[in-house]
């Protein structure tokens, strides 16, 4: 197992960036930069071990900067920060105290605002220990931020080791009550990018979704069964999606109300025979197959585009500041926000 760095590039405001490569000893190769904590690939064995990049992502800092990308954002692998997903008109209540975020998404405040973790340069910190290499990225979110509360102390340690588990283990403390929701928003495409995501099959343990309109929880939960979001028996991805407008883009809820590592879903794809395995503490998991990713033109040639990636965003509920029935994402001083989720790569 081996880690090693190198220059990534500058910021527009000169920020230098690196790029770490996590190469395990079963071909797993997986690069990550400190703008955003941006997975920007995750390099994979098929069935037969031919090796492919299995995520969407750019390999010059460049495009994550271009005006191309950023005007229909897909927030390709960052990490989303301080709250992921949708805050209705951005308001929420913290101990009687309203508070207002950016908003960016219609009439709503979405992952984090409008300058986000994902698009922010963290400290990188390499560990490495044994059958494991890893990095630390840390990044300081200081009060008013996007609208939030409180000087927010974040970090999020990438850990790859030789059974291709590629670990994501987020911590935050605060100095004022605040309210934290971090998730990583990698696109997977086990194809290697040769076909879109629609032929990929899912399995997700969760029985019920959180209930939306316009994209916004109404705060009831609903089962699945008998709908075209049931995918607790695997099914293709592309299967029930024609009578969809936008495909599936909508949030899960996990029986994990206790905050146990538990197995939440596994991705996987016939030709290749490549699958990845999902592990979380947390209780939701956000399905999007990528409508709206753009197509993008790098180095001289069309990529991406509608349904080139599928992101599995573990996290917890939407718009949960305004739902007493949803689990918390109240984070108080003296208090330490733990969450960990697992992908597992493999083949069958």
């Amino acid at each position: 197992m081996k880690i090693t760095s190198k220059s990534f590039g500058t910021t527009l405001d000169g920020q230098t960036v690196e790029l770490f490569t996590l190469t395990n000893d079963q071909q797993v190769t997986v690069n990550i930069t400190n703008y955003g904590a941006i997975i920007t690939s995750v390099v994979a064995p098929d069935k037969t071990g031919n090796l492919d990049n299995i995520v969407c992502g750019f390999d010059k800092l460049d495009d994550y900067l271009s005006d191309s990308y950023l005007g229909s954002y897909p927030y390709f692998g960052c990490i989303i920060g301080r709250f992921g997903n949708r805050i209705a008109n951005g308001k929420y209540t913290i101990d009687g105290v309203e508070y207002t975020g950016a908003i960016n998404n219609g009439p709503n405040h979405l992952h984090g605002g409008l300058i986000g973790f994902d698009r922010r340069v963290w400290s990188a910190e390499i560990q490495e220990e044994a059958g494991k290499v890893g990095v630390k990225m840390s990044y300081l979110s200081p009060d008013g931020e996007e609208g939030y509360p409180g000087n927010l102390k974040v970090s999020c340690t990438y850990t790859l080791d030789n059974e291709n588990n590629l670990s994501i283990a987020y911590e935050a403390e605060t100095d004022q009550a605040t309210i934290v929701n971090l998730t990583n928003h990698s696109y997977f495409n086990l194809t290697g990018g040769k076909e879109n995501i629609l032929g990929h099959d899912l399995e997700l343990t969760a029985k019920k979704i959180t209930e939306a309109n316009e994209m916004i929880p109404t705060g009831n939960i609903v089962p699945v069964e008998g709908t075209v979001f049931d995918f607790t028996s695997t099914k293709s991805l592309g299967k029930d999606i024609a009578g969809l407008a936008d495909g599936y883009d909508l949030n899960y809820v996990l029986d994990n109300e206790a905050g146990n590592l538990i197995y939440a879903g596994c991705l996987s794809e016939g030709k290749s025979g490549r699958q990845v395995k999902v592990f979380t503490t947390q209780p939701g998991i956000q399905l999007y197959t990528g409508y709206w990713i753009p197509e993008l033109e790098i180095d001289g040639q069309k990529k991406f585009g509608s349904y080139s990636g599928v992101a599995l965003e573990t996290q917890h509920y939407p718009d949960s500041p305004n739902h007493d029935n949803f689990p918390s994402t109240v984070l108080r001083p003296g208090e330490k926000y733990l969450q960990t989720t697992i992908y597992h790569f493999g083949t069958k």
